[in-house]
Parts: C-alpha cells; structure tokens; sequence
C-alpha cells in the first residue's frame, strides 16, 4: 500500500498510511514523509506501536540530530535512560502515578500552556515525534495551531510591524507564568535563545509566526510593549479555526513542524489515570541526506 495522506483539517494536519515507521528505512519514502510535512506540518500515524530504540532509529533516519537539552532533563534523571527520550507522563521511577506536589508534576503541567519545542535553545527544534504508549480514558488531548495561517490572516499594518523582530525564548520564564521555580545551578543550564518573530519554512517558502509561552520578550522593544504585542498575536493565532484537536490512541504517533506550528496539552485527572507519551525532538540543522 502506498503511502497516502488524508486530512483531518481545512487548513492543515493529515493522517498518513501505508508505511511502517520501524521498518521505514527507504530514503524515497522518508522524502515523501518530509514533503507531507511541508504540505500539512502535522501528520498523525495510527498503530505504530514503537520500542523506544525503535523511535530514536526512525527520528534519526528522518531527521538527523536529535535534541537533549530539555527543562525535564535539568529536573530530574530520565527514567528511560536516555534524555533524546522526553518522557511526556504522569509516572515516577518507581512506576507509580506522580502525587499532586511532585516537582516533576509541576514542570510537566507547562506542557498545557501553548508552546514549540525546543524555541529555547540554539539550533532549534525542527520535528517532534510524540509516541503515545499508555493514553487515558478520558481527556489529555493535544491542541494544534497553524502558525503559517496565522501569519497569512495577519492585518497588513500587524505583520509589517512583525516582520524583522525577534524573540528571547526562555523555558525558564514560560514555567516561571505557572510559578514553577528553578534554582540558580537549573538556570544557568536553562539560558534561552533569540529566535525570529517570523520564518520562513524551506521546504514550502511559506512564512509562519514563531510564538510560543517561552517567548519572553521582542529584542529591543520595552518589554510591556513587546509582551502586550506577543499577547495579540497569540490571541490571533489560537482562534480556533487555526487549531486541530488530537484525540490519541495507543499506538498513535504524531509529527509535527515546531517551526511553523504551536501545541498545548489538556486537562485530564493526572494523579489518577496514567498517560505515558514519549517525545523525541530533532534540531534544525542541516541534512546529511540533503
């Protein structure tokens, strides 16, 4: 069966069929994967059932270097053993459902504010892959934003004020909105990134707003005027015709374009049904295979 892409929204996100992601080592098919991704930025593949050596193989072979340096590296160990596996959960070392205070916890709930992985660090992220292993009965959904309509439904006066600027993206300020604290050893591994208010994607030359709840503050603007404008923006780009809902499956596994989308979890009962997603992130640096 070839591989095939069915929307799941006007303006953006496609299931694909028809490949195997354990097995998908072809390099025509990794190409057709990346054009779907150009074309819909968010693609969703049921029943992949991935091994955790499984996913870093395919992220790898997709999309090269993987990124490790994320904020639940700095707060705790990796209970995987391997910080490219970001463990998107509710489940402690000792195998057990976090409790309401868990530190863990606390950083973990961030992941319900909108956000792009990986804004904070220099190169940036590209793709993630979420893998869901363990879903809920109810709730913890995850809510996609297209940042390419975004920018495209942008007032004229609005983007020739954005186009140019840039950002400080910080995981620290975006955790520090929720109250979560770092310590100074934390932050000092946690120092941020300027990334670009505006990009343009290479594989489709389409421009996207780069938002996210890490973004602190416009480079040489004061700051409440800067943040007033990031408010604005992100109000427009969360309306929702812009946003998909995913509910997931075991099984399911989502890529996504961090650099042309924004994602948020939702709410569900956390400290009582367990949900276990692993996330691999790659870095937005060159191809080998380019």
């Amino acid at each position: 069966m070839p591989l095939a892409f069915t929307p799941l929204h006007p303006l953006f996100v496609a299931e694909a069929s028809g490949v195997e992601l354990r097995s998908c080592h072809d390099p025509e098919a990794l190409a057709a994967i990346r054009r779907g991704m150009d074309e819909y930025a968010v693609l969703v593949f049921r029943d992949q059932h991935l091994s955790h050596e499984e996913q870093l193989g395919f992220t790898e072979r997709f999309d090269g270097r993987i990124h490790r340096t994320t904020s639940a590296s700095v707060v705790a160990k990796n209970r995987h053993g391997d910080e490219a596996l970001t463990d998107i959960s509710n489940v402690g070392d000792d195998n057990q459902v976090m409790a309401a205070g868990d530190r863990r916890r606390m950083n973990n709930l961030a992941n319900r504010l909108w956000h792009t992985d990986a804004s904070f660090v220099d190169p940036c992220g590209r793709y993630s892959l979420l893998a869901a292993r363990v879903v809920p009965p109810e709730g913890a959904d995850t809510e996609y934003a297209d940042m390419r309509a975004a920018y495209d439904t942008l007032a004229p006066d609005l983007r020739r004020r954005v186009e140019g600027q840039r950002a400080l993206h910080s995981i620290v300020h975006s955790r520090g909105t929720l109250g979560f604290e770092f310590s100074e050893a934390e932050r000092q591994r946690l120092p941020g990134a300027v990334q670009p208010l505006v990009r343009t994607i290479p594989g489709s030359g389409r421009k996207a707003l780069y938002l996210a709840s890490h973004a602190s503050h416009l480079v040489d603007w004061p700051v409440p005027e800067s943040r007033l404008l990031l408010m604005e923006l992100m109000e427009h780009a969360t309306r929702p015709q812009f946003v998909y809902r995913h509910k997931w499956r075991a099984g399911d596994v989502v890529i996504w374009d961090n650099r042309c989308t924004m994602h948020r979890g939702t709410r569900f009962e956390d400290t009582t049904h367990r949900r276990e997603l692993v996330r691999t992130t790659t870095l937005d640096v060159p191809l080998a295979t380019a």
